[in-house]
Formats: structure tokens, sequence, C-alpha cells
């Protein structure tokens, strides 16, 4: 892989130089491994690894619901898409941003910065990449203006514009500091054709959307040659003008399965090759196969139950905080996880830049948390009547830990809690609802960031630009902007630090815990889990 200084140069170094040294270029000058498809020993930017198989089916618990490749910020999504449209950077959190599409990048002394793209990068249906097309592909990230409109602001809140200068320069505004923009614009740039969205593009009220391999058009090393949306099934082959090595793979398949048994049943029929979100009870029956194998990592995905605090009980902090002591991190780890999660104690994971190492997770407490509902004005007389919603399918073990949630919290005398069990997309819509919204106020969501930042993992839920607001208060949003123009990164780290703290304080969530992502694969396929959840073909042996 490109970025082989890594061993001798940590995150931080990275982040000093890329975001302190704003006159220089950015990290494409400082790893020394832009990506070159002529280039031999090329294997970072994403053209293929050495996996050598005729067709390779991944089946995955949630299956993208929209053709647009910009329209949410889903895991999943992501997984299936990335092969199509490929990202313009190879990110990785904690590390650095790696040149793929973009060669390198420059940052002006104005809150500007210039990225010089490939000039030999076409999209499947024969358009060439220019640097209007990534500025067309950001504006409707950020401008609810520019059509089709994407919910995508979530991850680029520091981002004010894109101006395209020729046809391989392109000039991005910011307005925080270099090293926010970074994280940002490496994590979202993945370009649409402008021509081919205004001529050629099915779609429905403006919206890209269809039934068939018409309906994708990127510049990855995989074209989708036949698309089922009803039957959750992208079948990809080889882009044979694809601008770096063409991948050995003759078929690449993502499948969609909510099932958690029949993802594994599916697995040990070798129906598929590689399965998400394996359930800590079938652990046991993968390894014991003989054929396959599981691959695990911790993950960033934090798991955790938002509140609304413009919605009665949650407006009250005593309240909030009332329903991390009821909950028991431990014991839904322990029992519902048989072990696999670590308890989390502030909106960020460890290894995230911001994370507070200080503090810890909310203890279990039923005294406590009766005597701070009663603080709030619920008495067992007179109880808080509250309804928690989970997913099912999404996360490990989701609707289950969603019920053990519940019924914690139903032990305190002051308070009646239900549970309702949805699917995932009832979820995600109640995220975007807004603070006040009354209809879903309390639910079980996880958020990994992916931007290996802390203000990936809070502006969303806690700002009221974020796009995903859950949380209303002045305080909190007020700290989070002053870290986004913070330019000295040790500085905006331990002001993020602060950040973590006070929001823990303010208990704008109850906090659950940590992902552990499980995956179950063919015995013979060799590839690391990835903390962000990214499943790459490229980066499979």
């Amino acid at each position: 892989m490109c970025g082989a200084y890594k061993d001798t140069v940590d995150r931080r170094d990275v982040l000093r130089y890329t975001g302190a040294a704003v006159t220089t270029a950015g990290l494409a000058s400082f790893a020394g491994c832009i990506g070159n498809g002529d280039d031999d020993d090329d294997t970072g930017d994403g053209e293929g690894g050495d996996i050598e198989m005729d067709s390779l089916t991944i089946t995955q618990g949630e299956f993208p619901d929209v053709e647009d490749p910009n329209d949410h910020i889903t895991g999943p999504y992501f997984n299936v898409y990335d092969h199509v449209y490929e990202p313009l950077f190879d990110v990785t959190p904690g590390e650095e941003p790696n040149p793929r599409v973009v060669e390198s990048w420059d940052h002006g002394d104005d809150g500007t910065v210039e990225l010089t793209i490939r000039d030999d990068v076409v999209f499947h249906q024969g358009q060439q990449l220019v640097a209007e097309d990534i500025a067309f592909t950001l504006e409707r990230q950020i401008d609810p203006e520019v059509p089709p409109v994407s919910d995508q602001v979530a991850g680029l809140g520091s981002i004010e514009g894109a101006e395209a200068i020729d046809e391989t320069t392109l000039e991005l505004s910011y307005s925080g500091a270099p090293q926010l923009a970074e994280f940002e614009f490496g994590n979202y740039l993945r370009a649409l054709s402008q021509e081919w969205y205004e001529s050629d593009a099915p779609t429905v009220d403006g919206v890209i959307s269809g039934d068939d391999e018409e309906a994708f058009n990127g510049t990855g090393p995989f074209q989708v040659v036949e698309y089922n949306p009803a039957q959750n099934r992208i079948v990809m082959e080889p882009f044979d003008d694809y601008w770096g090595e063409v991948p050995s793979i003759n078929e690449l398949i993502f499948e969609g399965e909510t099932s958690d048994s029949g993802r594994v049943s599916s697995l040990l029929a070798d129906e598929t090759n590689l399965i998400d979100n394996v359930l800590p009870d079938d652990v046991g029956e993968v390894e014991a196969s003989g054929d396959a194998r599981i691959e695990q990592v911790t993950s960033f995905r934090n798991i955790f139950l938002p509140m609304k605090n413009e919605v009665e009980p949650f407006d009250s902090q005593e309240f909030r905080q009332a329903m991390n002591y009821a909950v028991d991190n431990q014991e839904i780890i322990d029992e519902v996880l048989s072990g696999f999660g670590e308890a989390m104690s502030q909106p960020v994971p460890p290894g995230i830049n911001g994370y507070n190492p200080d503090l810890d997770p909310y203890p279990h407490d039923l005294e406590e948390a009766e005597a701070l509902v009663e603080e709030a004005g619920y008495t067992e007389d007179d109880p808080a009547e509250i309804t928690l919603t989970a997913p099912e399918g999404r996360y490990l073990n989701d609707a289950d830990v969603g019920r053990r949630a519940a019924d914690q919290i139903d032990q305190l005398p002051n308070v009646e809690c239900d549970v309702d069990i949805v699917p995932f997309d009832v979820v995600s819509d109640a995220a975007s609802a807004g603070p006040d919204d009354e209809e879903i106020p309390f639910f079980l969501i996880g958020w990994g960031v992916i931007t290996g930042d802390a203000d990936y993992g809070m502006v969303g839920f806690f700002h009221e630009d974020g796009g995903v607001q859950t949380f209303q208060d002045e305080e909190l949003q007020s700290e989070l902007e002053a870290t986004q123009v913070e330019e000295d990164p040790d500085t905006r780290e331990a002001m993020l630090q602060d950040v973590n703290e006070l929001a823990r304080e303010k208990a704008p969530w109850v906090f659950l815990h940590l992902q552990e992502s499980i995956y179950g694969l063919d015995e013979d396929i060799q590839w690391d889990a990835r903390e962000d959840e990214s499943i790459y073909v490229w980066e499979m042996d």
C-alpha cells in the first residue's frame, strides 16, 4: 500500500503537517505515492487486489434502496457503490488519505485548496471525467438549490463551495481549519457526471432512479451489468477502460439479506463468499464448518440511543442522565452480544481524533437513575411513559439490544418503557426529522466515524446544520463551532476532547457500546476487516 512511511510517522504527525502547514502541498507530496495506472507497483489506488476468482458474492444485512451514490451516508451503501463510483482518495480512518483520482492538492492561505485530478479517467458510459463534474457533485451535496439534492451535507460542514479552474484543476473553499477540510473532502468526493445527469440519467422528479444497469455511471473499476432492486441484487463486471489495473475478478455480486441466520446459511451453503454482522451465537458454527472462517474487528461504529431534547421527558438533563444510569451497558455486551463490544463513555470511539481517554462510561445505578427521574418531575404514581424504537438487521443483534435496554429502563418504578422494533429506514428517517419530532423521539442507531475526526461524530447530531440533529443545545453547538476554525492540530484535539466531556455531561444519548464487526467468509479469502466497516474487493487476496 501507499503510505509506507506510517511506521515512522504517526497520525498526529500527519495531521500536523497537513493541517498547520497550509501553504505546502498536502499529503500527496508527503506520501510520495501518487496513483499511476502505468506503474506496476501501484497497488494503493483501488484498481484490484491479488484476488483471482471467477465470481465473488458479498451479502450484507442491508442493501441500498436508492441508485444515487450521493444520496445516503450509510456504510453498506458505500460498500456497494464505491466499486462503481470510486472515491477520489483512498482513506483509512486514523491514517492519511492517499491520492487516487485526485493526484495532489495544495492549500492556499485564504481558505481554499486546489486539487489536481487525473486526465485519463472516464465514466462507464463514455464521458471524460473533468473538474466540472467534481464541482457539480460537491455543490449538490452542500447546496439545496443544486439538484438532485443530496443529504450528505452532514459530512461536509466546513466545505463552502467548489469551482473548476480548468479540466483537471478544481478549487474548493472552506470555512474551517485545513485539517477539518481534508477530513471531509477526503471522505466524500465521489464524482457524478454532470453531462450524464442532465441528458441521459434515468430520474424520477429529478432524482437519479432506475431499475436496471442504466441507472449507474461511475468511474470505478467495476461497472454494473445487472441490477434487480426487487431482489436486492446488483451484478458488476470489470470496466475495461478503467484508468488503473483492471480487476482480475470476472464477476462481483452484492446481495442483501436482512435475516441474520439467512446470511449464515448462505455462506455455509456456498451461495455467497462473504457476509457481515454474524451473530455471536453463530460464530462457532461458521468456524466449525471447515470451509469458512470468522474475521472480526472493533469498529469505529458507536451504538447509542438519541433522546430528542425538544420533546418531553427528554428535555430534562436529569432524565437523560437517568437513562444512562438505568441501562447496564456491560450486561448488554456480556449477555446480548456474547462479549462482543466495548462500553462507550462519550460520542466518539477510541482511535478518533478528539476522543477523551479520561472519561468513563456511566455506571449502572438504578437508585441514582430513580432519583434523577424524580428530579425531572416523574414519580411512581405519575411515571414517564416512553417508547424505545429499534431497528432489526442493521447492527449486531440490534433488536435484542433495544429490547434489553428498554427492559432495563422499565425496571425503574417511575418510568414505563415500551419497545418498538421497525425496519431500519424508519429509524433513519427519525434521525433526520429534527430534535422536536414527537413521533419517534427515542431510538437506537449507530454512527461510524469514518473520517477519523470527532467533528464527524458529533456535528451531525448536535448542530442545527448537521442534517441529523437530534439535540439542540447552544453551548454544545458553540463549542463545536470553535473547534472547526482552530488551525493548530494539538489545540484542536484538546478542544474536541472538552466537547466530548461536555456531551457526556449533557447526555444527549444513552451511550451504549462500540460495535464489533463480525464477518464470515470463505476460508481461502485473505482479508483484514476494517475499523470503518468498508469492504473493498481490492483489499482481498
